[in-house]
């Protein structure tokens, strides 16, 4: 039935396949047998294979066992889960929280629930994937505003006679596949002005940008009842899931109308367990952060000297524009002979082929060192 269409993708350069590691998550991977310099993980703090999130999430398995065996609203949740949530509000300042499965489901849920059929949504057009499947499952009219151009988002407000019907914004704080950050001084202002809420993809900020509380912290705004944040653990922190928080009485009308969080199956509380001493740790620790930002600034500093357009990224997520899809598989192709691990990132993923780097506080700077020889080579 589909070999056809498989064709057609292998045709156009846009056919996939998924290579499975043969180690845990970290700086350096074995893929079928050999080490690579990985370069595509979000895991930005190093903390996947932290041993404390190991014991922690070993300490809550042989406690609470491996599942949580229903959803939140039965039996699926643990005083753990309670935590985190607990922990979550406290560390985006923020009245309460929620958790969800996935980064996925968080939006594909919250963004129907808060915006209704009758509501206006407007969005970045480079927001993410899960962000715009979001809107489409709201049935919401959604308008799509330049990428970061809080002016014509403003326009875009103006010319929609909303009424009473509820405005909202949704953006990432950073944007996963350029590594820009979203103008949120601006956006947050002009959402005041014109009693919109602002919805926050949190996702690639928490633990990485304003000391790691994330977007809202790395511009100086406070926290208010017009913000929700969504942010996930599966990046900086280390672990799996996400969460959304807010005022007590937006997360209370998310628990009780998004989809993804009603009728899915509660997180496992070694997850959960992990979670929470990620954020003890980022709470206590800042040196891993250290290391990121002073990685990133290397690699970005070489990319650049080396002739290398990184399109305007601002992040540890740093896109190497390489032209079409071909060049940008052949420079993939490259990069894994040579021991790196840094796949090509084509359409509909992105509008512009780039390889796309990520740099981690886990790189050593030899492991960078590498990196930037071979793109020299290439050239």
């Amino acid at each position: 039935m589909f070999e056809k269409d498989l064709e057609a993708l292998k045709r156009l350069g846009l056919f996939r396949e998924i290579l499975s590691l043969a180690t845990s998550q970290g700086p350096s991977v074995r893929i079928d047998g050999r080490e690579y310099i990985n370069f595509s993980s979000n895991d930005y703090l190093g903390f996947a294979g932290r041993k404390e999130l190991i014991r922690s999430a070993a300490k809550a398995l042989r406690e609470f066992g491996a599942g949580s065996g229903a959803s939140r609203l039965l039996a699926g949740g643990t005083v753990l889960h309670q935590e985190l949530e607990e922990r979550i509000s406290r560390y985006k300042g923020t009245d309460a929280a929620l958790l969800f499965n996935s980064g996925y489901s968080a939006n594909t849920g919250i963004i129907p629930a808060i915006a209704g059929a009758g509501g206006v949504i407007f969005s970045d057009e480079l927001n993410h994937a899960s962000i715009i499947d979001g809107c489409r499952l709201s049935r919401a009219k959604t308008l799509v505003y330049r990428h970061g151009d809080a002016a014509h988002l403003e326009s875009l407000i103006r010319r929609e006679k909303t009424g009473r019907r509820r405005k909202i914004v949704v953006t990432d704080s950073v944007f996963s596949m350029d590594g820009d950050i979203a103008p949120l001084s601006e956006i947050n202002e002009l959402c005041i002005r014109h009693n919109a809420l602002l919805y926050i993809d949190d996702a690639h900020a928490t633990g990485v940008l304003g000391a790691g509380r994330g977007g809202l912290a790395h511009f100086g705004i406070s926290p208010r009842s017009g913000i929700l944040q969504m942010g996930t653990f599966s990046k900086a922190l280390g672990s799996f899931g996400a969460f959304v928080a807010g005022d007590r009485d937006q997360i209370a009308w998310i628990l009780n109308t998004a989809r993804s969080f009603i009728f899915s199956t509660a997180l496992p509380p070694s997850v959960v367990a992990a979670s929470i001493k990620a954020i003890e740790l980022i709470e206590k620790d800042p040196a891993p952060l250290k290391r990121l930002w002073a990685n990133r600034q290397r690699l970005a500093g070489a990319l650049s000297a080396a002739g290398y357009d990184i399109m305007g990224s601002e992040t540890p997520i740093l896109p190497v524009r390489t032209g079409g899809i071909r060049k940008t598989l052949r420079m993939a192709r490259f990069l894994f002979e040579e021991g790196i691990y840094a796949p090509a990132i084509r359409p509909p993923a992105v509008k512009v082929p780039r390889i796309r780097l990520t740099v981690t506080a886990a790189h050593s700077e030899k492991h960078i060192q590498r990196l930037i020889g071979l793109l020299k080579k290439y050239g």
